[in-house]
């Protein structure tokens, strides 16, 4: 089996929520979260517009979309976030991932991951199963707690009581990836939850807020790992971070393209020298999810799992 991974998916899997709503077992870690007056019933409402906003978008521009339902229970109010609990990968492995809150660990079902080969033509060849850190209260939530370098078999992560170092020696060995650990924190020091609301890896440019690296050499390490893999480093300030900046995707489209996915707020969030230089290097997509952003606490990247892995009979 070819086990040469691209950087850029052009399949995601996405779950279309049930009972989409503000999670109270993430607040605590979760500062981007809970900013919302709206009840249950109107965030679900809301997000599910938002959602299929999105889906659509990404469809139009030649991103292949795999959207399951979630199910009504157990109740996952996040459930609109697969990429915590599962990553796929290029030679036909599927890891998954130990939650810190109790109620997203019912997000990971295994239906998914074998319809994915049983009705959408994708080759598993093994499951990497982490969760049982969850036992010994050890956390790594996927592709939130990972930024990777799929090419260079690098993985980025700001540690958090959701990003922790045993789990990420475990799946570092297990997947055969380098990691650049880090200290990162908000405008008041709190700790930053995901690596991937700071920072973000495209083909041949990366997008970081490095102004919230805590430690001057870490800052210093993550920079020149970035510039050495050869990417064009686009910083964000603060303020471009808590507009959900950070947390763009990269993908591939059908014909091949470059597509940068983000949404309206992140968007609005960029200056113009900026946006000039993501443009030169993809096409920009656009969504509004205002109420997933300020409710759930996460954005565009969140929702995409990419989906790297083989078809069957290529």
């Amino acid at each position: 089996m070819e086990n040469t991974e691209s950087q850029l998916a052009s399949s995601v899997l996405m779950i279309r929520p049930a009972r989409f709503e503000s999670n109270p077992l993430t607040a605590e870690s979760n500062k981007f979260q809970g900013k919302t007056s709206a009840s249950p019933a109107e965030q679900h409402a809301a997000a599910l517009q938002e959602f299929d906003g999105l889906v659509a978008s990404l469809r139009d521009k030649g991103i292949d979309v795999v959207v399951v339902d979630d199910t009504a229970e157990p109740h996952t109010p996040d459930s609109i976030f697969p990429n915590n609990w599962v990553s796929f990968h290029a030679d036909g492995r599927v890891v998954l991932y130990p939650m810190e809150a109790r109620n997203r660990r019912t997000e990971r079902r295994l239906d998914i991951v074998e319809s994915l080969g049983s009705e959408q033509g994708f080759h598993v060849s093994e499951i990497v199963d982490l969760s049982h850190h969850e036992s010994a209260e050890q956390y790594l939530e996927g592709t939130g707690s990972l930024v990777l370098d799929r090419v260079n078999r690098i993985a980025y992560a700001c540690l958090s009581t959701r990003t922790q170092l045993d789990v990420l020696g475990d799946f570092a060995q297990r997947m055969d990836y380098d990691v650049v650990a880090f200290d990162a924190v908000d405008r008041e020091g709190a700790p930053i939850y995901h690596t991937n609301v700071l920072m973000s890896i495209g083909e041949t440019i990366a997008v970081i807020c490095d102004e919230s690296i805590a430690r001057d050499d870490q800052r210093a390490a993550v920079l020149e790992r970035l510039q050495e893999t050869g990417h064009e480093i686009v910083t964000l300030n603060y303020d471009q971070l808590d507009a959900f900046a950070g947390n763009m995707l990269e993908l591939r489209s059908a014909s091949g393209q470059r597509l940068i996915a983000m949404s309206q707020q992140a968007y609005d969030s960029l200056s113009d020298s900026q946006l000039a230089t993501l443009s030169a290097n993809a096409e920009i997509l656009t969504v509004p999810i205002d109420t997933i952003e300020s409710s759930a606490g996460g954005s565009v990247r969140c929702m995409l799992a990419e989906i790297h892995l083989p078809r069957e009979n290529k």
